[in-house]
């Protein structure tokens, strides 16, 4: 499909975002919620992306929301905050009834599939890692330009994920080794290849005690303070790398299966969330390791593997998509001690790597699940897909956006988990997309190639159409 072609499955007069859309912007099953969330986490998300009282207020006893550009304009210029501008929760209640759902425009197209495309904390930089060894970072600000096209070294399978430093200064990339390897983004070379136009240190990530055949990393994140990596393991393993030390500082056996996600928890790096094919999210506090590889609490609800995580940042919540075909929310403050809980035989063989899901599956529930709320309407098969929530600064992480099997993007209301919004225009499964931190502009990147990006509706600029046949080594900022 070109791009002139691909259907957004919204309305202009929906983008509100306070109702539900279907991929024909009419009411069917897709556009009720399915479910409210009853928690603290509803107050919470309400708090950072609903507009002052008085804002709302439409007479004594009546309120109105979404509320209007123009009253919120003009409640700035009457300061019924008495601040004198936009609070941070004004701020996302604009920002976040416009989704990037314009377009898409062409990032880039390559020949090789694409596996991770995140931009950086400051939205400057956008970094995208695929199959054929090749690592591309763009200059966001200037025109979407490749700013460093590295060549990774010693790549087994894919470029399984990277992680830009948060000083934005070393990128790391992962592949099924247990060597991550660091590069310097701030250098002045493009062309970035390993040990022969640049360094590409390796980090070593096998313990003294590891007595095992070498593993795959599928995870690692950059700590909020850059001293450390987290990174999750084929051997089931959890490792943190002390980067001051230059040395491995811990190795949890955390899993009985492979660990496909991992992510600190929080600012502090003390906390660190987990999840695994073995359909368990774990929470891990350094501070009091009661025993060896005892997590601090374990969290029950997938029925199947987890690949992905995503931290909402504030210690206490974060999201998992499972191969359940499900994302989950999740408080820390519901785990268990223990995986007491018996799922019972499973009537059905299923592998997600080459098997569709099965219908008898689709509505079964975890007997003990523990997450507050569940959305659903996506597609995790084939590969890790990711999830996230939606930025704070512009939307208050009102919003929960994933990938998708189906090659599309799916955004849901945290809230009440109604789909807002479906994005087409991928052939092939989206791995992974990115919401800008500042800006209503998301990027998703495919198997097929494709890096496209969307942006909220009124760009005057009209996407670009582009032929699918024509050879696609050729690039277009």
């Amino acid at each position: 499909m070109g791009y002139a072609m691909s259907r957004l499955d919204i309305e202009s007069d929906l983008f509100d975002c306070d109702n539900a859309i279907d991929e024909a912007g009419s009411s069917n099953r897709f556009n009720r919620p399915l479910h409210k969330v009853d928690d603290e986490i509803a107050q919470l998300t309400n708090l950072r992306s609903g507009p002052h009282d008085r804002l709302r207020r439409l007479m004594p006893g009546k309120q109105q929301l979404p509320v209007s550009p123009v009253r919120m304009l003009a409640g700035r210029e009457g300061n019924y905050s008495g601040r004198g501008r936009f609070s941070s929760a004004d701020r996302c209640h604009m920002l976040s009834r416009y989704l990037p759902v314009n377009g898409p425009w062409l990032v880039d197209q390559t020949t090789s599939r694409a596996y991770v495309s995140q931009f950086s904390a400051d939205g400057s930089l956008f970094v995208a890692g695929f199959q054929g060894s090749n690592i591309r970072i763009y200059d966001v600000d200037g025109g979407w330009k490749v700013k460093k096209n590295i060549l990774a070294k010693s790549l087994r399978w894919t470029v399984t994920d990277t992680s830009l430093s948060p000083d934005q200064r070393y990128l790391v990339y992962t592949s099924m080794s247990p060597i991550v390897h660091i590069v310097n983004v701030g250098s002045a070379t493009t062309e970035s290849l390993a040990n022969v136009t640049e360094i590409h240190e390796g980090l070593d990530f096998i313990s003294q005690d590891y007595r095992g055949y070498s593993f795959g990393i599928f995870s690692v994140k950059f700590s909020t303070d850059g001293r450390e990596l987290v990174a999750g393991s084929s051997d089931d393993s959890i490792y943190v790398y002390d980067l001051e030390a230059n040395k491995l500082s811990l190795r949890i056996v955390a899993h009985t299966a492979d660990v496909n996600t991992v992510t600190f928890a929080d600012e502090s790096g003390n906390l660190i969330y987990s999840g695994s094919d073995d359909n368990l999210c774990k929470v891990w506090d350094r501070r009091c390791f009661v025993a060896k590889d005892k997590p601090a609490g374990v969290l029950m609800g997938h029925l199947e593997g987890i690949t992905f995580l995503d931290s909402r940042g504030d210690g206490r919540y974060f999201i998992s998509n499972g191969k359940d075909q499900t994302i989950k929310l999740w408080d820390i403050r519901k785990m268990s001690s223990n995986t007491s809980c018996n799922l019972g035989f499973r009537s059905y063989e299923w592998d997600y790597r080459w098997m569709d899901y099965p219908p008898q599956a689709r509505d079964l529930k975890h007997p003990c699940d523990q997450s507050v709320a569940t959305y659903k309407g996506h597609s995790v098969l084939r590969t890790l897909i990711r999830c996230y929530f939606s930025p704070e600064y512009s939307t208050g992480q009102k919003y929960i956006y994933t990938g998708s099997h189906d090659s599309r993007v799916y955004i849901y209301d945290v809230v009440t988990g109604a789909q807002v919004a479906v994005l087409k225009h991928h052939t092939s499964p989206v791995r992974d997309c990115s919401w800008h931190p500042n800006y209503p502009m998301l990027v998703s990147s495919s198997w097929d190639g494709d890096i496209v990006k969307w942006e909220f509706p009124g760009v005057e600029e009209g996407p670009a159409s582009t032929n699918k046949n024509r050879v696609r080594r050729q690039y277009y900022h």
